[in-house]
């Protein structure tokens, strides 16, 4: 949250005192580390006074106004929270409010889910759909609303907009949490606010409110199978709820007119792409729409089918490998939904594959060719092995290849690392994928960032919030050999991860589980994957609460810059045909992977003294 204040202190303050607009671009620099954008600043001059106006001549005066509120685990910003009391049961009650400077908008292509405004060159989320959206994750993630969810309510405001320039979005059915008014209908609004709150002081209401516990994010596996066969358990919002509502039209247009049409949906670690594939396939899946959910990493597919076929096995045959469609009929399918597609291969032939098959097509091309709408979802910067070619310039050249229509959607913000967008963008600075290079972190309050001296320090800091009820894991770069056979007679996995007195196995390979060890796929979601090391390819796609991360001797410190060192890895994908400025930048998205996969914190210990020394510079000692 950015600023708070009673809805009579902030209508004084924009009259008297100047513009709130400074206020809150002085506090989101200091929350954030960098400046508004200019059109955010100028939606805070035009939109808070005409809200608070509003509420001051409905007699609201007394209501507090929680402005910029950042809703819990995630980047995203309600921009309005009104706190008070229910005038009918005195009750602490809620109002979300999204303020719009539209004049005028239409649905897109008879889609009322989707709007098109001049100032925007791709359709937006409908007003509506989005201030609901925030109203269903308020109540999802803050525990001051658990017991009291009808207690929150949800309103639009488009102040700038007459009723004729928005009348294409009155189809879409209002409710609770989703009430649109245009400021033609000012009068309409007090009314309806009057409603719900009450002419006292809302402070009391706003202290619970901000003193909420933030429930953690529900675990992706935990959940698939009701997502899959029961109903939709994910709240998506903002560009989430856009990708799906994209893709839903594209398959609606797709059956009505045998239409054609790629959509990629691109965003970093975290911003919440499989849960839009999950989404998606749970809807379709309901629907009786053939669809089928592919990606490139064993470790996802397996746990997918596991978790979400395990008293359904049909469920099992929904997901699939990318390799597996190099027979498949043109447009056999009517969606095709590709998550992790950063791991696309430039051909799906391997050594096994028959040689008639062997033909050299692109893998993305059979893809594309495979469903009426193939949906890619992908985040370039996590392409960690020599051959992976999934970024959004080379399939827009696929589908133009082909003469189709490709629709980008970008995720711009994330849901891992508990929201925390400058997390992300401290990894990668540090890492050189992005910025000036390695900052000082600055804590933000919504992950923890930790570092330790020793690897024992960091199985103790991780087995001590297991205790507490946390989820765990300890994954590491790749440069220690991984013995991939375990032989009759042995009583325990081999401690292939050693540094000095320390020793660990990796996560076990295989299918199968062993001397108490879950299979590599189940590693990063089984409670025994801890005392394991896991490496990029059983963490990638996966989250957890705390995440220890282990830096070998692939990525060190010298004096002012970071050194690759490809003698140091043990990785076999790594050839002595793999170009060094490949391996410098697989190495460097390897260890963005492995940091960015705490939902809640993340420990670093890296084996090499000097870079420990940098580490220890940039980031706290201890908790």
């Amino acid at each position: 949250m950015l600023f708070r204040e009673s809805a009579a202190s902030l209508a004084q303050r924009t009259h008297v005192e100047g513009r709130i607009s400074e206020v809150l671009a002085e506090n989101f620099l200091h929350r954030h580390h960098h400046q508004p954008h200019p059109s955010e600043v100028r939606s805070w001059e035009r939109s808070i006074p005409a809200l608070a106006n509003t509420l001051v001549e409905a007699g609201l005066g007394a209501v507090e106004v929680l402005l910029e509120y950042s809703l819990p685990l995630t980047s995203k910003r309600a921009d309005v929270i009104l706190a008070g009391v229910h005038p009918g049961t005195g009750e602490p009650s809620y109002v979300v409010v999204e303020l719009k400077q539209w004049s005028e908008a239409h649905p897109e292509d008879s889609d009322p889910l989707r709007c098109r405004v001049d100032a925007y060159p791709e359709p937006v989320l409908h007003p509506v759909a989005q201030v609901r959206g925030y109203c269903d994750y308020l109540v999802s993630f803050n525990g001051a609303l658990e017991q009291s969810p009808d207690s929150v309510a949800g309103v639009a405001y488009l102040h700038n907009a007459t009723e004729f320039g928005v009348a294409g979005l009155r189809t879409v059915v209002e409710d609770h949490r989703g009430r649109m008014f245009t400021g033609e209908q000012r009068g309409a609004l007090q009314h309806h606010l009057r409603a719900l709150l009450a002419p006292k002081s809302g402070a009391d209401a706003a202290d619970a409110l901000l003193q909420g516990k933030a429930r953690p994010s529900r675990q992706l596996m935990k959940v698939a199978a009701d997502e899959v066969r029961t109903r939709e358990q994910f709240v998506l919002l903002d560009e989430q709820r856009l990708a799906y509502e994209t893709v839903m039209s594209a398959v609606r247009k797709a059956r009505r007119s045998n239409h054609k049409q790629v959509v990629v949906v691109a965003g970093g670690p975290g911003s919440g792409k499989s849960v839009i594939a999950l989404s998606l396939l749970g809807d379709l899946y309901r629907r009786g729409v053939p669809a089928l959910h592919a990606t490139g990493s064993q470790s996802f597919t397996k746990t997918m089918r596991k978790v979400a076929g395990a008293r359904k096995p049909e469920v099992q045959h929904l997901f699939r490998y990318f390799n597996s469609f190099m027979e498949a009929e043109p447009n056999d399918l009517d969606v095709l939904v590709c998550d992790e597609a950063h791991r696309l291969r430039r051909t799906s032939a391997n050594r096994y594959t028959r040689a008639a098959l062997r033909t050299g097509r692109p893998q993305v091309a059979e893809l594309m060719d495979a469903a009426r709408v193939p949906v890619f979802l992908l985040d370039q910067h996590q392409v960690v092995r020599p051959g992976e070619m999934g970024t959004v310039d080379e399939i827009r050249e696929a589908a133009a290849a082909q003469g189709l229509e490709c629709t980008v959607v970008r995720l711009d913000s994330q849901f891992r690392c508990g929201g925390s967008e400058a997390y992300l963008g401290w990894v990668t600075g540090l890492l050189g994928l992005e910025g000036d290079g390695p900052t000082v972190w600055e804590p933000d309050g919504k992950v923890q960032l930790l570092t330790v001296d020793s690897p024992h320090e960091l199985e103790e800091l991780l087995a001590a919030r297991r205790a507490e009820g946390y989820g765990a894991r300890m994954s590491a770069g790749y440069c220690w050999k991984w013995t991939k056979k375990i032989t009759p007679g042995m009583t325990a996995l081999p401690p292939d991860v050693v540094i000095g007195g320390w020793e660990r196995p990796w996560n076990l390979f295989g299918d199968r589980s062993l001397l108490g060890a879950p299979p590599a796929a189940l590693w990063a979601t089984d409670p025994a994957g801890f005392g394991q090391v896991g490496c990029v390819y059983t963490a990638q796609g996966f989250e957890y609460d705390w995440s220890g991360v282990i830096m070998g001797p692939d990525l060190v410190w010298r004096t002012d810059r970071w050194v690759v060192d490809r003698t140091a890895s043990k990785d076999p994908v790594f050839t002595k045909a793999t170009p060094d400025e490949d391996v410098d930048r697989l190495v460097r998205n390897t260890y963005k992977v492995l940091l960015t996969r705490g939902m809640i914190g993340t420990v670093v210990y890296s084996t090499d003294p000097e870079t420990r020394e940098k580490l220890r510079s940039l980031m706290p000692a201890d908790a």
